[in-house]
């Protein structure tokens, strides 16, 4: 197991390291920043102001000069300094990606009860009115946009029924989980945990048929093992690797910025900070720190994900 570990833990710094290439490469792609630096401003600037901005923003420097102070200010945790706002990045993305944990958050534990719940209950009840439910909702959930369950959404829920508030976020300074709080977060983790909880009772449901038909549980329940150890002990314990695999990397895609949702319940996450200040904007210091947290997040879970496989799988452990 350790061989596993180590092997994937150097993929993970190797992919790091091909991560900031391409950020660095891709964030100097664009417009010339000194645009976005001097605005719309009408007052004519000399040559030597524009050459005294650009050594503040490390431009005058080549380019490996420039990816080796950047890669270094990283390892320090620095991310330098939005052009637009004139803020540290990291103060930008702190402020802004508690929404965006507290969206992915309720979203993943929605998906995960709901998938795995509705996995295991559709291949027990095979061929029955719950496995084509459940069925129905997976199909529904994978085929369905999120810009279109999130309007309609709404339009169902807060706008005819009034059951739950939509485009704020309620007060931010009570309890979290009081109702008062949690009712404006409902819906938008809803929307977003629907297609991964389709997705997560998919990978269940033919994890755990192909488990229930096999010898060992013929011969535990031969010997009067009752039928819900053998659901949940025998089979499930053996069947919840795949889905274990694609929830933590789901997660990883939640806490990269739920884009879509966040910008229909008007939630300003990062995705809203990644879209509307960095992109549009091309303020590319913004920019490549927020791609940089989205990669770290999503190749940290990975990482979590092979560790959580090679317990729970001893063809790993012991191999």
């Amino acid at each position: 197991m350790a061989r596993f570990l180590v092997r994937r833990f150097w993929s993970v710094i190797i992919s790091i390291i091909g991560a900031t290439i391409v950020i660095f490469t891709l964030s100097r792609l664009g417009p010339d920043p000194i645009d976005l630096y001097l605005g719309d401003t009408q007052v004519e600037v000399t040559e030597e102001f524009l050459n005294m901005v650009r050594a503040e923003l490390g431009l005058d420097k080549s380019l490996p000069e420039q990816y080796g102070i950047w890669v270094w200010s990283l390892l320090h945790f620095d991310m330098g300094q939005s052009i637009g706002t004139a803020r540290p990045v990291k103060d930008i993305i702190r402020d802004h990606i508690t929404i965006t944990l507290r969206l992915a958050m309720g979203a993943w534990i929605f998906a995960i009860t709901v998938g795995l719940t509705m996995g295991v209950l559709s291949a027990v009840k095979r061929a029955t009115f719950w496995d084509y439910t459940g069925r129905a909702l997976a199909l529904f959930g994978q085929a369905l946009p999120q810009f279109w369950t999130g309007v309609m959404a709404i339009l169902l829920f807060a706008v005819i029924l009034g059951w739950f508030p939509a485009g704020t976020l309620g007060r931010q300074d009570g309890f979290p989980l009081a109702w008062e709080n949690l009712r404006f977060w409902i819906l938008p983790c809803i929307v977003l945990g629907w297609p991964a909880s389709a997705g997560i009772m998919r990978l269940t449901r033919s994890a755990m048929l192909e488990i229930l038909d096999s010898e060992y549980i013929k011969l535990a329940r031969a010997k009067g093992v009752g039928n819900m150890s053998v659901i949940w002990q025998h089979a499930l314990r053996n069947a919840v690797i795949p889905p274990l695999t694609s929830a933590l990397i789901l997660m990883a895609d939640y806490l990269n910025g739920a884009l879509v949702v966040e910008v229909i319940f008007s939630l300003p996450g990062i995705g809203q900070v990644a879209l509307q200040q960095a992109v549009y904007d091309n303020d590319w210091p913004l920019l490549a720190g927020t791609v940089f947290v989205f990669i770290g997040i999503y190749v940290a879970f990975a990482f979590v994900a092979d560790i959580l496989y090679a317990f729970i799988d001893p063809r790993i452990r012991y191999g």
